[in-house]
C-alpha cells in the first residue's frame, strides 16, 4: 500500500499543501511547530476517523475554516485501479467518500486506508486504559477479518439498546431479548480478538526480542471482559441484571475488554519504565503491522512522528533497518534526517516551513 498523494486543508497551520509522497521512505523536516506532525495526523485522521491528538475539535481545524479536508489517493498491491478517499470534519458532522462514492458509515471509510502511526503519545496503548487497547484489537480485526466489522456493529448496538433499557426500566422480556443478541455478538467478537492476539504473539515476540531484549519474552494477556472460564455471556449478563439495572448500564462485555504484555523478566506485573513502555508499544505497532503484512500480502502505510526524540540512535536503527527492508512505505518526521538513517537516501523528502510544504 503507497500513498500518491496526499491533499491538506483547513488542518491547524495548513490552509491548503499538497504532496506527492514516494514508495519507501518520505522525510518530513522542519522547525520544532512547524507543522511536520500535522501530516502525519492528516494520514492518521483518514484511516482512523479521529486524531491521535484526540478530539477533532480540540484545535484540529484551522482558525478561519470551516472544517478540516483530508484527501487521499493511494494504490494497493495486486490491483492496477488507483484508490481514492475523502474525509470531511466540522467537528460536528463528517462527509466522506471512497472511490467517487458517498460513505453512510465512517467505518467503511476507516477500513479503507491502513496507517500505523507511532508517535509521542503512543505509549498510551500499554499504560492508558482500556480503550486505546480495546481500539488498537478491533482495528487490525477491521483490515484482516471482513466478517468483523458487522459482527463489531451488531454488538455495540445491542449494546447500545440494552443500555437504554437499563435506564429507562425495560422490562425482563426486552432485556432477555437484547441479552441473547448482546451475547451471541460478544461472544463472537471475542472469539475473533482472541485469536487475532494468538496470531500476533508470534510477531510481537520478534519485535520485542529486537526493541527490549532486556526484558525477557514478551507474552500477551487477554482478559474478556467478564469471567469466560466460568460463564457464558449470556450467564454473566443475567447474573449481573440486577446490578445493571441499578447503575443502569452494561457491566460485562467485549466492552470492558482488555490485554497487557507481559515480560518474562519483570515478574509480579512490574511497572514498565516510561521508556520501556514507548518500545513495549511500538514493538506492538510493529507486530500489527507486520501481522496485516502476512494477512494481506502488503504493508500498511507507517507513520512514525519524531523518531529521534522518542528514541535513542541505536533503537532508531533497529526500528528503521526492520522497516526499510519490508518494503513499506514511511513517514519519518523531525527536525533533521534520524542518525538512525545511516547513508540511506529517502525516496522523497519534503521540508514544512510557514505553513507550506515544498520539497527538498
Amino acid at each position: 500500500m503507497d500513498v500518491t498523494r496526499l491533499v491538506v486543508g483547513g488542518l491547524r497551520r495548513f490552509e491548503r499543501v499538497e504532496l506527492a509522497p514516494a514508495p519507501g521512505l518520505n522525510l518530513i523536516t522542519g522547525d520544532n511547530g512547524a507543522g511536520k506532525t500535522s501530516l502525519l495526523e492528516a494520514l492518521h485522521l483518514m484511516a482512523w476517523g479521529r486524531s491521535f491528538r484526540g478530539r477533532v475539535r480540540d484545535g484540529l481545524i484551522r482558525t478561519g475554516s470551516d472544517a478540516v479536508e483530508v484527501f487521499v489517493e493511494w494504490t494497493e498491491a495486486g490491483h492496477e485501479r488507483l484508490r481514492k478517499a475523502g474525509l470531511r470534519h466540522s467537528g460536528q458532522e463528517w462527509q466522506g467518500r471512497l472511490d467517487g462514492n458517498n460513505v453512510a458509515q465512517l467505518g467503511d471509510l476507516c477500513a479503507a486506508l491502513a496507517v500505523v502511526s507511532f508517535e509521542p503519545g503512543s505509549h498510551a496503548l500499554v499504560t492508558g486504559s482500556g480503550e486505546p487497547r480495546r481500539r488498537f484489537l478491533d482495528w487490525g480485526l477491521f483490515h484482516v477479518e471482513q466478517d468483523f466489522l458487522p459482527t463489531w456493529r451488531r454488538y455495540n448496538r445491542a449494546l447500545k439498546q440494552r443500555n437504554a433499557l437499563l435506564k429507562s426500566g425495560g422490562s425482563l422480556a426486552q432485556l432477555d431479548a437484547w441479552d441473547a443478541e448482546l451475547a451471541d455478538a460478544g461472544e463472537a467478537v471475542t472469539a475473533h480478538r482472541l485469536a487475532y492476539l494468538d496470531r500476533l504473539q508470534t510477531q510481537l515476540s520478534e519485535a520485542a526480542d529486537a526493541l527490549v531484549p532486556m526484558l525477557g519474552r514478551a507474552q500477551l494477556a487477554f482478559a474478556p471482559g467478564w469471567k469466560r472460564q466460568e460463564l457464558s455471556l449470556a450467564d454473566a449478563l443475567l447474573v449481573t441484571r440486577d446490578r445493571d439495572r441499578q447503575f443502569g448500564h452494561t457491566g460485562v462485555g467485549p466492552h470492558r475488554a482488555d490485554w497487557r504484555v507481559d515480560y518474562a523478566a519483570l515478574p509480579q506485573r512490574e511497572t514498565l519504565s516510561r521508556g520501556q513502555a514507548k518500545l513495549t508499544a511500538l514493538s506492538c505497532l510493529l507486530a500489527q503491522a507486520q501481522d496485516y503484512a502476512v494477512q494481506r500480502g502488503e504493508w500498511p502505510v507507517i507513520a512514525l512522528d519524531d523518531l529521534a526524540s522518542e528514541l535513542d540512535r541505536r533503537h532508531q536503527q533497529r526500528v528503521l533497518d526492520r522497516l526499510l527492508g519490508s518494503g513499506a512505505q514511511i513517514f519519518l518526521t523531525g527536525t533533521e534526517p534520524p542518525a538512525g538513517l545511516g547513508e540511506r537516501t529517502p525516496g522523497a523528502w519534503f521540508h514544512v516551513e510557514h505553513g507550506a510544504v515544498a520539497p527538498r
